[in-house]
């Protein structure tokens, strides 16, 4: 029987394995292994630790179909939308660049549930916290090495991880890895920045007429989601959620700072933005270290430019 390991439980690699066990008729073990706790990737969703039906995407905020990718991908938009897991956006999003023949979804269970869809489908076997530290080539197979436990050997290794974490394996891959292909992933760099998730009792009122809102003039935050009523999840019994996403140039400033520093900076700027702002019951702060794609150098090409939907 056939071995493959996938790398990453994010939108790649969640994917990957789900059309990976279409496409293959015979006998196949397929492992999904990932370092975070939870499935996503940068279609993270997280919950309030007061109540699990609160819930908040602290990565992607919507789903943005344009003419090209209806083209490409349309298979894909048509079951999501089926089973329920996209729906169309229908609230406003203040700031937001509006092109011809574009069509917004959101995820009402979250954006993870997207993730979550595909491996379910894909039926494998998946794992969290485990953090790939080494790769080598043994007897014909690879041996993959994590941060606990013993190796594993696989006939296949896809790894959908940041070109960044890529690099840092050792092992084999160091010295199998040709130098065009080296010299490729060291020409991919991200942007970085924070996501900042809050939570409030249910019966909570934030009164503003936008689901999300692009913010333009703070140096600080640049984009502000009212998340259950951007998903369509407005109840009685469930308290509203909060995302905050910072600027780029605010989230390189402040990489290595602690988490409580750049909270208290994050909401000492939100205070104009949504002055009189209830007092959250539960917050959720995230680095996003690789948050996307942001340019390749010059003379290196790349096969795999796709914009993410963050």
């Amino acid at each position: 029987m056939a071995r493959v390991l996938i790398v990453g439980a994010g939108l790649t690699g969640s994917l990957c394995a789900a059309l990976l066990r279409k496409e293959v008729t015979g006998p196949l073990y397929l492992a999904v292994w990932d370092k975070a706790g939870d499935s996503g990737g940068r279609m993270i969703t997280t919950s309030s630790p007061h109540n699990p039906q609160c819930t908040a995407d602290l990565g992607a905020q919507y789903i943005t179909r344009t003419p090209h990718y209806a083209k490409q991908h349309q298979i894909f938009y048509d079951e999501l939308l089926t089973v329920g897991i996209l729906t169309p956006l229908a609230v406003p999003i203040e700031g937001m660049s509006v092109n011809e023949g574009d069509c917004n979804f959101v995820a009402p269970q979250g954006v993870s549930s997207i993730t979550k869809h595909y491996l379910k489908k894909s039926g494998a076997e998946v794992h969290f916290r485990r953090c790939v530290t080494q790769i080598n080539l043994r007897n014909n197979k690879w041996e993959v090495s994590k941060e606990t436990g013993y190796p594993e050997s696989f006939d296949l290794v896809v790894l959908t991880m940041p070109a960044p974490q890529i690099l840092q394996l050792q092992g084999d891959i160091v010295n199998l890895m040709s130098e065009c292909q080296r010299q490729q992933l060291e020409s991919v760099s991200y942007s970085s920045r924070y996501a900042l998730g809050l939570f409030y009792d249910a019966g909570t009122k934030i009164d503003v007429p936008w689901g999300g809102k692009y913010i333009t003039s703070n140096p600080c935050i640049r984009f502000v989601s009212i998340d259950n009523k951007k998903r369509h999840i407005e109840s009685s019994e469930i308290g509203p959620s909060l995302v905050i996403h910072t600027t780029v140039p605010f989230g390189m400033k402040f990489l290595e700072h602690s988490e409580e520093d750049v909270q208290e900076l994050i909401f000492q700027q939100l205070e104009n933005i949504l002055p009189g702002l209830p007092h959250p019951v539960a917050i959720k702060c995230h680095k996003w270290r690789h948050s996307q794609n942001k340019k390749l150098k010059k003379n290196v090409k790349s096969r795999n430019n796709i914009p993410h939907p963050m």
